[in-house]
């Protein structure tokens, strides 16, 4: 199925979890993609994987000079893009009453600062009609513990969906979010939590899930493709959530 025919995308980190799964999906349906990440090694390895329709661009979504850069290097390779997934984000989890200033800045400086100004920067490049997909999170809306910081970083993408639907709507710019729950990615492995702790919260949340399981990054993938596309030209503004239910039933189990 090629739906997505000759269709530019760019995926903010990109070279693993739901980014890396959206860029496999959105090559699949047609796209062209440029992925961007922190690590030139994990780029490369992704963009091997990828294939030849696929590009990798070093750049660190909080530091808004490496954005400057990434918008000149994409313009130079495709001159507009089509479809904008602004993925990059980190997830720390600890009480309110311990959380520190650094811990604020870095989930605040990369979930939110730098997904604004990754919007912000590349609205000269997006297409009249292109779509633009937040990752945002269910953490957002649920009042989960441990996520004082992460869950406001996210909220904070909600609103700026619903800004930027409004600006953007004469362009016929499209701008949605889609968050999701309980997810095999490797953010969890880089959430600092120990092997003990881990296991507990996937057991924990999984009896909260009324499907029964986490999800998979290939399910996102398959809902951001879809808002990507020419499918989805009536459909802005909104937040997609992709959780098993657990935002239908937040008390389960």
């Amino acid at each position: 199925m090629s739906i997505l025919q000759n269709k530019i995308a760019v995926i903010t980190g990109g070279n693993s979890g739901i980014g890396f799964a959206t860029a496999k999906e959105l090559l699949l349906k047609g796209a062209k993609v440029v992925i961007t990440g922190r690590r030139q090694s994990a780029i490369d390895e992704a963009v091997k994987e990828l294939g030849p329709n696929a590009t990798g661009i070093l750049a660190d979504t909080a530091d808004l000079s490496h954005t400057d850069a990434l918008v000149e290097k994409v313009k130079k390779l495709h001159g507009k893009v089509d479809i904008l997934f602004i993925n990059a984000g980190v997830g720390s989890f600890f009480p309110l009453d311990v959380a520190t200033e650094a811990q604020f800045d870095q989930i605040m400086n990369i979930n939110f600062k730098g997904a604004y100004f990754t919007l912000s920067k590349f609205l000269p490049l997006l297409k009249e009609g292109s779509s633009v997909i937040l990752l945002s999170s269910v953490s957002a809306t649920t009042g989960m513990a441990n996520s004082s910081v992460y869950g406001p970083s996210k909220a904070a993408l909600n609103s700026l969906v619903k800004v930027a639907a409004t600006e953007l709507a004469p362009r016929k710019i499209r701008v949605n979010s889609v968050s999701p729950g309980p997810i095999e990615t490797p953010i969890l492995d880089k959430a600092g939590l120990d092997d003990a702790t881990r296991e507990g919260f996937v057991t924990a949340f999984t009896a909260r899930v009324p499907l029964k399981r986490f999800g998979t990054a290939n399910e996102v993938a398959k809902l951001v493709a879809f808002l990507g596309s020419d499918d989805a030209t009536f459909i802005t503004g909104g937040d997609y959530v992709v959780d098993g239910g657990v935002a239908i039933n937040p008390i389960l189990g």
